[in-house]
């Protein structure tokens, strides 16, 4: 009895150490590492891969010095909190392996090292099971580089999607709300309130996630969501871009090009668009491409290049002790340092240095609030004409399950938006 109530304990122990450790791992990327790309069409990077189908996720080292780096995965549930599945209940194979396909950059100011995780390799072959997860990168001290999150999917189930206006008047010129059902020819629903999660993500941007609703009503096996308010976005405005695939002289917004020990690339100065009129201008939904004019192998041909960023909030004051960070798929939306764009007294504007391969990107200007709460409309505004793209992830965990199945997704552009 005595070395059993101990077995007990040491694997509590050993399953809270895990889950602790896993949720520290959260952290921004280093300077050094750059353009951490999964294998996804630039229209909608967020990643998402098919059960069974080849996982590939590549980023860049500019120190260049052909560091060692390992990768980990780790799977989670539908809210992002660690699953009770241990590794080898949803992996093939085995990891903590160092990535070994790895190259040089060459013809390039800025040398760097271009890595390529591909799964399958000889070490692990692939997925078991649908839902969350997140890649750790590690080097060789066995220290946390950077993480990444993507989904498995496992379709067993049709999700539709379609936007539509808000129904408040204080918001319907300035929010689009999400109403979506779910059914399934594969599962009976027998509890939905309990076994049914959704996420609703705008854009790629899995920071402003809405999670934890549930279903209104169901017709049969299908399950519908016709919320207003619970299930209402911001509507932004479209993402400003910039392109440089000749870093050399200026390109769409760009204003100059200067030659230091690395190109600099300085943007025309961005204002303030929440007071004016709405207007369309195509973006990519806050992704972005790596492409050059003439190069033939992108991968470690283009040139990371200097890009000055510059903001006039003309006389909008920001409140106290908010920041503006600038944002976009190219750092994961997160709130890194070198992001920050930082006020100069003597140009009297916001700005910010930000190291960046050649390409076509996306971004925009997000006031951070003292309590850490996002503000992506302070500077841009709300228009609820805004392009966005919309994806409505399904979740479902059997009677008894230990962990959530990623079972449907739904997509909608609010292009199509109706009252």
């Amino acid at each position: 009895m005595k070395s059993y109530i101990l077995f007990l304990i040491t694997v509590f122990l050993i399953f809270f150490t895990v889950n602790s450790q896993t949720e520290k791992e959260l952290i921004n990327d280093p300077d050094y590492i750059k353009s951490v790309t999964f294998n996804k069409p630039p229209e909608n990077m967020l990643p998402i891969f098919n059960l069974g189908d080849a996982f590939e996720m590549s980023f860049d080292d500019v120190i260049g010095d052909e560091a060692d780096y390992y990768y980990k995965f780790e799977h989670y549930d539908y809210d992002w909190k660690p699953s009770q599945l241990f590794k080898n209940e949803f992996l093939l194979g085995i990891d903590d392996m160092r990535i070994f396909n790895y190259r040089n950059s060459f013809t390039t100011i800025q040398p760097y090292s271009h890595y390529d995780l591909r799964i399958p390799n000889q070490f692990t072959q692939g997925f078991k099971v649908s839902g969350n997860y997140m890649i750790h990168i590690y080097n060789s001290n066995q220290e946390l580089v950077f993480s990444r999150k993507f989904m498995v999917l496992d379709q067993k189930s049709v999700v539709g999607v379609e936007i539509k206006r808000a129904r408040d008047l204080n918001y319907v010129l300035t929010q689009q709300r999400v109403q979506f059902f779910i059914d399934s020819k594969q599962i009976n629903f027998i509890n939905p309130n309990d076994q049914l999660q959704v996420a609703i993500i705008q854009n790629s941007d899995l920071n402003t996630t809405i999670t934890d609703i549930k279903p209104q009503f169901n017709l049969g096996n299908k399950q519908v969501y016709r919320y207003d308010e619970q299930t209402s976005f911001w509507a932004g405005n479209e993402f400003l871009n910039f392109e440089n695939r000749d870093f050399r002289s200026p390109n769409m917004n760009i204003d100059f090009v200067r030659k230091g020990e690395l190109y600099n690339a300085y943007l025309f100065v961005d204002g303030p668009r929440k007071n004016l009129e709405y207007t369309f201008n195509p973006d990519i939904n806050g992704n972005y491409l790596v492409t050059t004019l003439d190069n033939e192998d992108n991968d470690v041909q283009a040139e990371y290049v200097n890009i000055h960023f510059a903001l006039d909030t003309q006389g909008i004051q920001l409140p106290p002790n908010a920041k503006i960070y600038i944002m976009g798929n190219y750092n994961a939306f997160e709130l890194q340092p070198e992001n920050e764009a930082i006020y100069n007294e003597k140009s009297g504007k916001y700005e910010a240095i930000i190291l960046l391969k050649q390409g076509f990107y996306n971004y925009r200007y997000t006031v951070i609030y003292e309590n850490g709460s996002q503000d992506t409309g302070f500077i841009s505004g709300n228009k609820w004409q805004t392009e966005n793209q919309y994806s409505v992830l399904a979740y479902y965990r059997e009677l008894g399950g230990r962990y959530d199945q990623l079972i449907g997704i739904g997509e909608a552009n609010s292009q199509n938006i109706t009252n």
